[in-house]
């Protein structure tokens, strides 16, 4: 066993293996370390993430969770990379984000097309994945309700920290009818992230990647971005500080998060006119709720 930088995907693939050890044994941590002939923080570091655990490791884990070589030479593929400093999953794979999403302390993403996935209605969601075509017809449920429980986060007591830089691009491509919008553009004005929206004039920040960078109390920042090709963590110190400096740039030319929300208001407005509302400042009625 070799003591490592913990990557977001050692700390995955660690806590797969003690979901195995919790569902395949009967065995706690100290029990199971007893068993392999361990010292128990053997147990607690592979299963965490902090050290790399060698073939033989892997094969004895394995094998006393029940699991024969096919298992084996599976796991010890993926675990391979499991301490590269960037690495790249297929789009579909969210269990990674998912539980780095879960640890963060703090979140900053910036999105120019879309709204970001941790801040997105069901029925947006829905209609971003139908109007895409990313996922077949017959996915799209079982996808939407993976983005959905991504967003527990919101519902714990110790919510992480969240800043959502939003181009105004994305809230001019509407997806679905004026419903599906309008219920989004509530969802983004009514809830206790920090929201600031890149103005259209901001021409250049178009053409920035969407990339979210997460980090953590006890572990170092992850850099993420996703295409639909692939979803890529990375958190050497390259592509941490040029995230950082990505997000230097949109801070100087987003907008405030009073104006964001202003702004934001400004595409309700027309929504509810067709319906023959009464208009109403919801910027304002925001504030007035803070």
């Amino acid at each position: 066993m070799t003591a490592i930088i913990s990557t977001a995907y050692s700390r995955d693939l660690g806590d797969e293996l003690r979901r195995l050890r919790e569902t395949c044994t009967k065995l706690g941590g100290r029990a199971m370390a007893a068993q392999l002939g361990w010292d128990p923080s053997k147990v607690s570091n592979i299963e965490n993430g902090k050290a790399r655990a060698s073939d033989i490791d892997l094969a004895q884990y394995l094998a006393t969770c029940g699991k024969d070589f096919d298992f084996l030479d599976d796991f010890r593929n993926r675990y391979r990379h499991a301490f590269d400093m960037c690495f790249a999953q297929v789009s579909n794979n969210l269990r990674t984000l998912a539980m780095t999403e879960s640890m963060a302390t703090k979140i900053t993403a910036y999105d120019v097309l879309t709204v970001p996935g941790l801040v997105q209605t069901r029925s947006y969601a829905h209609a971003l994945f139908t109007e895409t075509g990313r996922v077949a017809e017959a996915e799209i449920e079982e996808f939407v309700r993976l983005r959905m429980e991504r967003q527990v986060i919101w519902r714990r007591p110790y919510r992480p920290e969240c800043t959502f830089f939003v181009h105004e691009l994305a809230l001019r491509m509407g997806l679905g009818d004026d419903q599906v919008m309008r219920d989004q553009y509530r969802r983004l004005l009514f809830t206790t992230h920090v929201l600031r929206i890149v103005p259209a004039e901001a021409r250049g920040a178009a053409h920035l990647s969407k990339c979210t960078l997460f980090e953590f109390d006890k572990a170092p920042p992850v850099a993420y971005t996703e295409s639909d090709l692939a979803n890529v963590f990375a958190q050497d110190s390259a592509a941490i500080a040029q995230t950082r400096t990505l997000f230097r740039r949109l801070e100087a030319v987003a907008l405030d998060e009073q104006q964001s929300r202003r702004k934001l208001a400004e595409y309700v407005g027309p929504l509810r006119e067709d319906h023959h509302e009464p208009r109403t400042d919801l910027a304002q009625e925001h504030l007035q709720q803070r």
